[in-house]
């Protein structure tokens, strides 16, 4: 490896262990603020800095009013919808529960191509997605007969939420895939923060502005660490890797998310994972690898 391969494979490993710390932040802000007004500040932080650096960006192409539909559709999807599903799901489950489960992204993106974008379904690609939802399977299952988990509706209905968070994000894939031939990705991911503050008001204004007087000093760190280092950093970091390497190459990075997060979530939340978790979460790692590849 050169130095510059070096340097892209040491941004892609802080990548990787800042978005598995944010599983750690929320579950440990949830009794704090509220999943939902936690989903919105991130982006309250995030879209002006963003903005900045979109402002700074070289060559950049305004993006015209013929595509305003996909990015209404990329702000609910990759914003909104997104976190609101994710942060409520890591409430009602585990921080390392959580981020196995929202690694099921890629299998839902390989689906969602084959049908929409036909591309070709190999059985390779088959293999692996079978592989993730065996390994899903195996890690419910997993905590449910956790002692350290009490099992209930809500444990399962966060698991469904996770998933759904992962298929949002897949759609946002998708439909960002298309923008990205024509439109840079600081431009369009600018518009998706904009756009999915926006839509992320309804289900706010209730009690933002009482929420937001009682958060503790604490909550603050952990929302600007939500939208600076996990919003702003990762994906600006992100993108100029996915520009300098190729992207199968980088999205093998995100499979060190889960074991980063297991870690963190021992170390940081004294989450301990059952056995057969353990064997659910290499089941899941094993399988999006598999797809990825393929």
């Amino acid at each position: 490896m050169n130095r510059k391969q070096i340097l892209l494979s040491i941004l892609l490993i802080l990548v990787a262990l800042s978005w598995a710390g944010s599983f750690v932040v929320v579950k440990d802000t949830v009794d704090k603020v509220d999943a939902i007004d936690i989903g919105f500040l991130r982006f309250v932080v995030a879209a002006p800095i963003m903005f900045v650096v979109f402002l700074f960006t070289k060559n950049k192409k305004p993006i015209p009013k013929k595509e305003f539909p996909s990015l209404i559709i990329l702000g609910l999807t990759g914003v909104t919808l997104l976190y609101i599903f994710q942060f409520v799901g890591i409430d009602l489950t585990t921080a390392s529960t959580s981020s196995i489960l929202i690694n099921t992204n890629v299998v839902f993106i390989a689906i969602l191509s084959a049908v929409f974008l036909k591309e070709k379904f190999s059985k390779k690609k088959v293999f692996g997605v079978s592989l993730s939802f065996v390994g899903v399977s195996t890690i419910v299952f997993a905590q449910i007969n956790n002692e350290n988990i009490v099992f209930s509706d809500a444990f399962m209905l966060g698991c469904i939420f996770i998933l759904l968070s992962a298929f949002f994000w897949a759609v946002y894939s998708i439909i960002g895939k298309r923008l990205l031939k024509t439109y840079g990705a600081i431009e369009v991911t600018t518009y998706a923060f904009i756009l999915g503050i926006i839509f992320y008001i309804p289900f706010v204004i209730s009690d933002i502005f009482e929420s937001v007087q009682k958060i503790p000093v604490k909550g603050w760190i952990s929302i600007f660490y939500l939208g600076v280092v996990c919003s702003v950093f990762g994906y600006v970091a992100w993108y100029y890797a996915l520009k300098n390497t190729d992207a199968s190459k980088a999205a093998v990075y995100l499979t060190l998310i889960p074991m980063f997060t297991i870690i963190l979530s021992f170390v940081f939340l004294n989450e301990i994972p059952a056995p057969f978790f353990l064997v659910g979460a290499i089941l899941i790692m094993v399988g999006v690898y598999q797809t990825q590849k393929s």
